[in-house]
């Protein structure tokens, strides 16, 4: 049996309580694992000495703040290929895909498998531990395994979602027609694919959910088999993705191509409901977040992106208090350009508070207000943290990660407060620090129980030879669409 002992931490946060102010924060605590899973959790002066005894390992974490491990929602991780690519660095959303679709045409087996794993290192190294992927592009025999194989190599918790564009130019979409595939292919691949890799068991390290791209790459028939196919695993768990409502000329084409706001096309085609989450939604109205709200629908709120490809800021409050479930995404390296989970999460947080300020002012008793003026903040960093963990294992329906209590898995990641961006800062408040300050890399990151990243270092790849083979592929990708 492999255990694990975390010693002494300054700060254990739990987030073991559906309201983000209520999780139980322990100073000078410990955390004990076996096989995988949590077995104690408490203050080490009442750690039982059994426990210390028996332990396979013990980490010192003796200064360090300890959290779950941050989950992510939505990401493109063969996109790490192309970050800062020029032609498409001030581009909005449709001007961007049209200018990268054509590069992304040449992916190969190869360079999805490196830079899934380039993509993992980063947000390991930010203390993620657990990931969805929405690969939708399939050329040169490429396949969802080329992700799935980096995850089990690299050691990260993975939902692989199995994308697909079926819509080209020709038929009204917007990529070309080259990118695109044959429906029953897709739906093919996809049974193939569930029967193969998904599994529903606690503590599953793969999962596969499937992902029809967009309303502007797909057709509402492939949306709608999709949902049907996922919906016949009954008691599997698999789960439906794809972006919605992600900016005006999103929202533009629903209307032009569907007569219906992206909202009312999700419900009208089977799209809502608890095994559902949508990336973006920055333009969701208040009947699309009364429709996600009522059926528990998921939403996947992607900040730097958003401000990346002006679209715009996402109601994230307004969801929240509706009760729409609401988890955190990178989403990807070429409208990020970095994959760092802290730092997303302190960008949610910074956002949502410029998002208030340039809210339109209420007249109360009288009086004028501003957002500024209109009481707390909009979100607290606990909300965003909050989010960035529980929020994202609720979003991908995951009931055994996302909080640290007895029974829920080993995932959690460790920050030491000693370090120069926390000066002045952890010793006020640990917790909230960790976004207030400057986004650290994590000292320590543990998925299920194995310690992937010690002492800042990634362990389960050697990432000098790794980033130098990414980078001479990104630089032959790039070349091959000159």
């Amino acid at each position: 049996m492999n255990s694990l002992l975390i010693h002494n931490a300054a700060c254990i946060a739990t987030f073991d309580h559906a309201d983000p102010s209520k999780g139980r924060e322990l100073k000078d605590a410990s955390l004990f694992v076996r096989d995988n899973v949590i077995e104690w959790i408490g203050p080490t002066a009442e750690l039982p000495r059994a426990l210390r005894e028996s332990a396979g390992e013990v980490i010192d974490a003796h200064g360090h703040l300890v959290t779950p491990g941050l989950v992510n929602t939505h990401h493109h991780m063969y996109q790490s290929l192309t970050r800062a690519i020029p032609g498409v660095q001030d581009a909005e959303l449709f001007s961007w895909l049209r200018g990268l679709y054509p590069i992304w045409a040449g992916l190969t087996p190869e360079m999805v498998q490196v830079s899934t794993q380039v993509a993992m290192a980063e947000l390991l190294m930010s203390g993620c531990t657990t990931s969805s992927d929405h690969l939708y592009i399939y050329p040169n025999g490429v396949r969802l395994e080329d992700s799935i194989e980096a995850a089990q190599t690299i050691g990260m918790r993975f939902v692989a979602t199995r994308g697909s564009m079926s819509v080209g130019q020709s038929q009204g979409g917007l990529p070309p027609d080259r990118v695109v595939e044959q429906e029953d292919a897709i739906l093919k691949d996809s049974q193939r694919l569930i029967e193969t890799w998904h599994r529903a068991d606690h503590g599953a390290m793969v999962q596969v959910a499937l992902a029809p791209c967009s309303p502007f790459s797909v057709s509402p028939a492939l949306m709608q088999q999709s949902a049907e196919l996922a919906r016949s695993f009954k008691g599997q768990g698999v789960r439906l993705h794809t972006h919605l409502a992600e900016n005006d000329h999103d929202i533009a084409y629903s209307r032009e191509k569907f007569h219906m706001t992206p909202a009312q096309y999700a419900q009208e085609l089977g799209w809502l409901g608890e095994d559902v989450w949508h990336a973006h939604c920055v333009k969701l109205d208040d009947e699309g977040i009364s429709l996600f709200a009522a059926s528990r629908t998921g939403v996947a709120h992607c900040p730097c992106s958003n401000m990346r490809l002006a679209s715009g800021i996402a109601p994230v409050r307004r969801m929240l208090d509706a009760g729409v479930p609401v988890g955190l995404g990178v989403d990807g390296s070429a409208s990020n350009d970095g994959a760092h989970m802290v730092n997303e999460a302190r960008q949610a947080l910074l956002l949502a508070r410029v998002g208030r300020a340039l809210s339109a002012p209420e007249t109360r008793g009288g009086k004028t207000f501003f957002g500024c003026d209109l009481g707390p903040a909009e979100m607290t960093a606990r909300d965003v943290l909050h989010i960035a963990t529980r929020g994202g294992a609720q979003v991908l329906g995951r009931q055994d990660i996302g909080h640290l209590a007895p029974g829920m898995c080993a995932d959690l990641a460790l920050f030491d407060l000693r370090s120069l961006g926390f000066a002045g800062g952890a010793v006020h408040d640990p917790l909230a620090s960790l976004l207030l300050c400057a986004s650290p890399q994590a000292a320590y990151t543990v998925v299920n129980g194995r310690v992937v990243v010690r002492e800042g270092r990634l362990v389960t790849a050697d990432l000098g030879p790794l980033v130098e083979r990414h980078n001479r592929l990104a630089i032959e990708l790039a070349n091959a669409a000159r």
